[in-house]
């Protein structure tokens, strides 16, 4: 299992997460902030738990080019 979180009121607009995970992030066309795909929102953190192990690599390249570091992946 995989846990992808993102913190997307900190969240600047940079595009990094959908140019390294475009299966996973995208770009918000009403606000221009990053949106995790099939995510849940709790209190402004939205977080997915995917069981395919093979996007945590690009999810993990994707928070560590994060600038704001608001991106967070736990493999589990």
């Amino acid at each position: 299992m995989v846990i992808i979180t993102l913190q997307r009121d900190k969240c600047i607009g940079c595009n990094y997460c959908y140019e390294l995970a475009p299966e996973r992030f995208r770009m918000s066309k009403k606000d221009g902030k990053s949106v995790l795909l099939k995510s849940i929102d709790k209190k402004g953190f939205h977080t997915l738990k995917d069981p395919d192990h093979s996007v945590a690599d690009n999810c993990d390249r994707a928070a560590k080019a994060c600038p704001v570091n608001i991106i967070s992946v736990k493999e589990i």
